[in-house]
């Protein structure tokens, strides 16, 4: 290859020197041309060896005509160029992110599910972290159905199936079959001068046994150690003695308040502490009838060894030893006068939460559970008082969603998770009942926000079932919220409680209020008025049935 250095500094192969009008003119002499006779080509010696090919240094006092001029641009316009794409680069991808979060992107959704599949049988040796394999892709995607009058559509398909069917009530002796354990623990009858229901027990251990080394709470959790390490050394301390055998007083709660979640469970239960005749477990929240019965600590952490009812009758030992304390003090009184210490137990998911059935009850109706956490509880206390905490089921959601999610929380997140799971639920309830929706674990564990705990009427009337309205106090948070006095004072007479000093109450009625929003969820602001407006109309039927049943339109939640 020949290079001309009369043309530009750039090497320009041998087809092209023909062209060149410098060097070739009307009088161009090829053999007077020293750039044709192979002159001045200056061979190059890298590292002292010479090179086979040869260059020179050429000089042009003018810019490329042709497309290799492309090739001309100095080593600066080049990283100019360079930086140029990379910043294009990064504004595009920025667009496809923020267009993504904000459904301005048509693309399909990773998070959309179709049909549910209602048979329970396929889920008889699944495993829990596949619980959401039996969700199918719809053809109608997620990020379509974000917009109201789509969701709209959607929320008419669920309230046109909603049907409140009353369920069948099991036998007692079906209820025997399965929990042949827990039967022969606890009595069917308790001790007639207490208020509380409470029974002794024989101790059959000595003094070196510990009563408490195989307690599960103690063994999963190093919160409640420091408890059982009290109750250890106190134990031998409240043990009755009669006839060579020690019997140890034994105590269920008097009274449950079984829900719901985010509705100022924690708030009352911290107040209702505070009253002179009131004990509660040694945790708030033991969730033994809904979880721990079941050996399920999280159900996507899988099964654990299933709690007996001994290590439940546990956590009431604190207050068993108050009212063992009571009755030995009144053995010398009159007759007629009785413990009035009463036992309560909170835990907030008694009400709704019954995901565990399905693993453990094969005997199924279409898909819906033969046996109930209620059947088992009036099964052992036909007399026991249950108190409800609502509110707004919309709000509740909402709370719900700020408190549970780990990350990435936003109006507009909420949004998202909202239409999904309302996709999921239509999908059920076109092949199930409602109840089979509302129990399914499957479909609960799939949505990521927990709808079906807002659905109260269907939890509540399967309550009904088995409990006398008289025996269960529904009460708001909004009105908690602005009178407390007056639904603390709905609840001491419910419980039959007996009356205050005025420091006592202004004690309960005046402290600040519990498990308020974290601050940086309040930062987060209202959700979306569109999400409000969704919700609304999913609830509504609901709230309807909610008010018919309880005979009061407070529970329609208009103004809030």
């Amino acid at each position: 290859m020949r290079y001309c250095i009369n043309c530009c500094i750039h090497l320009l192969p041998n087809d092209l020197h023909r062209e060149c009008f410098r060097c070739r003119g009307p009088d161009h002499n090829n053999q007077k041309c020293p750039v044709c006779r192979g002159e001045n080509k200056v061979p190059l010696y890298p590292d002292s060896k010479q090179m086979k090919w040869l260059a020179v240094l050429e000089v042009r006092t003018d810019h490329c005509e042709s497309w290799n001029g492309l090739f001309c641009l100095r080593k600066g316009k080049l990283c100019s160029l360079m930086f140029g794409l990379i910043i294009m680069t990064l504004v595009m991808v920025s667009y496809m992110l923020t267009g993504a979060k904000h459904g301005l992107l048509l693309i399909p959704s990773p998070f959309h599910y179709g049909a549910f599949a209602s048979n329970p049988s396929l889920m008889d040796n699944e495993s829990l972290s596949d619980m959401k394999d039996h969700y199918q892709p719809s053809k109608m995607n997620i990020s379509y159905v974000k917009d109201y009058p789509s969701i709209k559509l959607i929320i008419d398909t669920i309230t046109s199936k909603i049907e409140f069917i009353t369920r069948q009530r099991p036998d007692l002796e079906e209820l025997r079959k399965q929990e042949p354990h827990m039967f022969s623990v606890i009595p069917n009858k308790f001790l007639p001068n207490s208020k509380n229901p409470c029974w002794y027990e024989e101790y059959r251990g000595n003094t070196t046994t510990d009563p408490y080394a195989t307690n599960s709470y103690a063994l999963y959790s190093r919160r409640f150690r420091i408890i059982f390490d009290y109750l250890r050394k106190v134990f031998w301390n409240h043990l009755y003695h009669y006839k060579d055998k020690h019997y140890r007083l034994r105590c269920l709660p008097h009274f449950y308040i079984i829900g719901q979640p985010k509705c100022g469970t924690t708030d009352l239960y911290d107040r209702l502490r505070l009253h002179p005749d009131v004990r509660f477990s040694a945790i708030k929240e033991p969730h033994w009838w809904t979880r721990k019965r079941f050996g399920i600590i999280r159900l996507r952490d899988g099964f654990h060894d299933r709690y007996p009812v001994e290590d439940y009758l546990d956590l009431f030992d604190l207050a068993a030893h108050q009212i063992q304390s009571v009755l030995q003090s009144q053995a010398g009184t009159e007759r007629g006068q009785r413990n009035n210490i009463i036992i309560g137990e909170a835990s907030a998911s008694t009400m709704w939460d019954n995901n565990a059935w399905i693993f453990f009850y094969d005997n199924s109706t279409e898909g819906e559970p033969p046996f109930l956490i209620q059947d088992f509880i009036h099964a052992f206390q036909p007399n026991a008082k249950l108190i409800i905490m609502l509110r707004d089921p919309v709000e509740r959601l909402y709370s719900d969603y700020l408190y549970f999610a780990s990350a990435n929380k936003s109006a507009e997140d909420f949004h998202e998770k909202v239409a999904e799971s309302l996709q999921l639920f239509e999908g059920c309830v076109l092949d199930s009942s409602l109840r089979a929706c509302v129990y399914n674990n499957t479909l609960n564990n799939a949505m990521p926000v927990r709808l079906q705990v807002g659905l109260y009427v269907v939890y509540l009337l399967d309550w009904l079932t088995v409990f006398n309205k008289d025996q269960i106090l529904v009460l708001r948070l909004e009105d908690h919220a602005s009178n407390m006095r007056y639904t603390m004072h709905m609840v001491f007479q419910f419980l039959d409680l007996g009356p205050l000093s005025e420091k006592q109450e202004a004690l309960i009625t005046k402290s600040p209020a519990s498990n308020t929003r974290r601050p940086e969820d309040r930062s987060l602001g209202p959700m979306l008025p569109a999400t409000k407006a969704i919700l609304r109309d999913f609830y509504r039927p609901f709230n309807t049935k909610l008010a018919q049943v309880l005979f009061d339109d407070a529970f329609l939640w208009k103004r809030t």
